[in-house]
């Protein structure tokens, strides 16, 4: 992950491919669970995704407080400077 652009645009993409959110409906300010209709069983398969894509551990509790695309980008981001 380069910035905060391609993190941005890789979620997008798995947010299209893997939960059939229509790419419309994603922005920063988007509420995974209110606007995306996400559950929690798709939040773990969300951080097992990027999990895989960053090569990077991601602890439940880090993502807790994740609510909005913005945060996810956040939380990635975080990681990815670890």
């Amino acid at each position: 992950m380069k910035d905060r652009n391609e993190i941005y645009q890789m979620l997008s993409e798995i947010l299209v491919t893997m939960f059939e959110i229509d790419e419309a409906d994603i922005s920063l300010d988007a509420h995974l669970y209110n606007d995306m209709d996400l559950d929690s069983i798709d939040a773990v398969d969300l951080v097992v995704k990027l999990r895989e894509i960053t090569g990077k551990k991601i602890e439940p509790e880090d993502f807790k407080q994740v609510r909005t695309v913005k945060d996810v980008v956040d939380a990635v981001e975080k990681l990815a400077v670890n």
